[in-house]
């Protein structure tokens, strides 16, 4: 008797979408978090008009460059972003807060007609019931206290300890002083455990390093 091996499973197709980004060093979104800015450039200001009179879709992403080189490389991984308020200004420019749907990965980049830089990305899975241990948790949130007292931030520790893992993960790594390269790592982490791991040991680094600016991974 002969038994017939399963066919394979058919790889299912990538789904690209088509980006406006907005390249930034240091500036994180993550999927659930908000992000406040104010555009300025005209170019911006054109790529904000069109999000409105399309999908309010941009994209964050960071140069691999110095800080005023967004014509330089991008990174490889971002972060969409809706347009969830806007606010227009009488002299063209505008304040806004993006709300994170999802991860992307560029694809390539389009040769475009526009001032800003529009890319083919591919939209990442976000995972389900994403959560941390009981143990990473409370390394987190002690971590957390000695960083935030070393840098004589005030913050409501009753609030903190409120917000779910994700959040809590998310929302630190997000407005944490890291330099461009800690942050990138932070957003390519592939869950919050490690994600969460990653925060903790750069806290414990910027710690050895008081009086430092910045943290580097370089």
């Amino acid at each position: 008797m002969t038994t017939e091996s399963a066919p394979p499973r058919a790889t299912p197709p990538r789904t690209t979408t088509r980006l406006s980004i907005f390249p930034l060093p240091g500036a994180l979104l993550f999927p659930g978090m908000h992000l406040p800015l104010h555009m300025f450039e005209p170019r911006y200001r054109a790529m904000i008009s069109d999000a409105m009179a399309r999908d309010r879709r941009i994209g964050m992403i960071q140069p691999r460059g110095g800080p005023h080189d967004d014509a330089d490389a991008l990174y490889d991984i971002g972060c969409v972003g809706k347009i969830a308020e806007v606010e227009a200004l009488d002299d063209g420019r505008y304040n806004v807060v993006l709300e994170g749907i999802a991860l992307f990965r560029i694809v390539r980049e389009l040769d475009v007609t526009t001032a800003f830089r529009q890319v083919e990305a591919e939209l990442l899975p976000l995972i389900e019931d994403d959560a941390l241990s009981l143990g990473r948790r409370s390394s987190l949130e002690l971590e957390s206290r000695r960083f935030a007292d070393m840098q004589g931030y005030a913050v409501d520790w009753d609030a903190v300890g409120r917000l779910d893992d994700e959040s809590l993960v998310n929302g630190i790594a997000q407005i944490a002083p890291f330099d461009a390269a800690a942050k990138q790592a932070l957003l390519e982490a592939p869950d919050v455990e490690q994600r969460a791991e990653l925060i903790i040991q750069l806290m414990q680094f910027f710690g050895r390093h008081d009086g430092d600016e910045s943290v580097t991974l370089q």
